[in-house]
Order: C-alpha cells, then structure tokens, then sequence
C-alpha cells in the first residue's frame, strides 16, 4: 500500500509545475478547514491559550491563514521528492552563511536549532550545499519503514546525512575529518520519560526537551539558531545567529531558555507559520 500511494500518486505528483500544486493546496485547505476538519478543534485551543489578548475574530483569521500555509507545505514536501539541486538554490536561501566561516576554519563543529516554523523540508534538503559545515539532522525514525528510506532519500539527496535519535550518542562520539553542522528540532512535545527544561512559553507552562543543551554541553559544542523565513509563496530563506560559543560555561537551561525564546519571537511575529496541529502542551508540570 505505501509503495502504491508513493510511485502512483505522490511521485507523479512532485513533477506537477508549482502553479498545479498550489491549485491542490488551495483545494485541500478548503477541506481541511471547512469540510472535513483536520485537528481544527487542537489547533483552536493551541491559538486561544498562546494568545489570550487576541479576539475570537483575530484567532480564526490566524487559523484560517495557518490551514494555508500548512496545504503548501504538504505539496511543497511532495515536490522534494523530485525537486533539482537548482531549484532548491533559487527557492531556500542561507542569508549569511559566511557567519559560519571561521568556526569551520577553527575546526570546530557546531549545532544549529530551529522549530517547526516555516517550511523546515526545505531547509532539510537545501541547506548542505550552502554552508562551509557537513551537515547532518537528528530525526525520530518512522514507524513506516518504506516512508523512512523514502524521506531519508528526500532529505539527503543533497548532501545532508540523516541519523535517528537512537544512534545520536554514538554519532556524537565519531570522529570525523571536517568540521560538521548537527541539525535540532527543539519543539516537539517531550514525554514523560525525557528529563525536559520547564519555562513560559506563548503564555504557557511549557516542557522543553533539553536534547539540544545536553549535547552541547557535554561536547561544548558552539549552539547557532537558525530563523526559517517566508519571502513569498514558495521561496524561503535561512537567517542564523549565534547563540553561545561556549556550552560547558552556561548555566542549566540557558541555553534552552535562548533557543526556545527566539522562536517564541518567530511565532509572535507571524503565527500562521508554526505547526498547530500538535498536542504540544500534552505534558502538565507537577506541583
């Protein structure tokens, strides 16, 4: 079945010009939002506590606007598996790599943070080419074993290396003969079992998974946060700024403190381009 659904539907479909995709995109906001909504009432409650001043008008005009963003960001990741190296340099941009520049010629590794914000597919398949850095992203395998291969593929057809979350203690440990860009997603809803970083986050009592500042520290490997942003429908650029050169000197939860407010920010800013649809405050702090 998974195989039919990728080589019969989503394959041909990835070679459809932009314009068709955006058509389909429009068509499926209009049924996600209207006809058969899709995690309408999460995402509701998800903009009603994130933001508590905003009138009922203003959270369904950032509702209605997030459905469109994510329908584009569904074609726009089906158009990855087919998408050139060309494309990709004219569509997602690294606004200022050469700030990368001298810890590469010192050597040095680094971590770049990010959340699901904008269209983090893009950045996966774009950003190796970009940067002085080998690149490498630390992702939750899938349960769907054709789909994990077929994603890796995605994502790595460009030069980044994909690793799971379980062999990221040894990939840490490697040695490896120039310098690398380890790439975190700090903003998913950590279970009970993680040890996590309790702070405010759009107005909420939020767990924040320490898996960044964890590996940091332990290495003191410099922390740079990377900003997705949208120009236009489709294209996309990378703005990177350092947030800590020297891990082992920071205090406990500093640095997920700084990674976590900058995206706050982002979200701030322009709402309708972070992932609502998920459960992200599933986990109560305890008294």
């Amino acid at each position: 079945m998974s195989q039919a659904l990728y080589y019969l539907i989503l394959k041909p479909l990835s070679y459809l010009p932009y314009w068709v995709l955006y058509g389909i995109s429009n068509l499926l906001s209009l049924v996600f939002y209207h006809i058969i909504p899709y995690r309408k009432k999460v995402v509701m409650v998800n903009l009603e506590n994130s933001f508590p001043n905003k009138s009922p008008q203003e959270i369904k005009t950032i509702c209605r606007k997030f459905y469109n963003h994510l329908c584009d960001l569904i074609v726009e990741s089906v158009k990855l598996f087919s998408i050139s190296q060309k494309e990709i340099n004219q569509r997602f941009v690294v606004t200022n790599a050469e700030i990368l520049q001298p810890y590469f010629d010192k050597g040095k590794d680094l971590i770049i943070v990010g959340g699901h914000y904008n269209n983090w597919e893009i950045l996966a398949s774009g950003i190796d080419h970009q940067v002085p850095h080998d690149t490498v992203a630390l992702y939750s395998k899938l349960s769907n074993l054709f789909f994990d291969k077929k994603m890796k593929s995605s994502r790595g057809k460009f030069g980044l290396r994909m690793v799971t979350t379980k062999e990221s203690f040894s990939y840490f440990k490697e040695k490896h003969n120039t310098p690398q860009m380890t790439i975190f997603g700090a903003d998913q809803s950590p279970t009970y079992s993680k040890n996590v970083h309790w702070t405010t986050f759009l107005n909420q009592d939020t767990a924040i998974a320490l898996g960044t500042e964890k590996f940091a520290k332990k290495y003191n490997i410099p922390v740079v946060y990377g900003a997705i942003n949208k120009i236009k429908r489709g294209f996309y650029s990378l703005d990177i700024s350092v947030l800590c050169n020297d891990p082992k000197n920071t205090s406990d939860g500093e640095i997920t403190e700084l990674h976590t407010k900058k995206l706050e920010e982002q979200i701030i800013a322009q709402p309708e381009y972070w992932l609502w649809t998920h459960k992200r405050w599933k986990r109560k702090k305890e008294s």
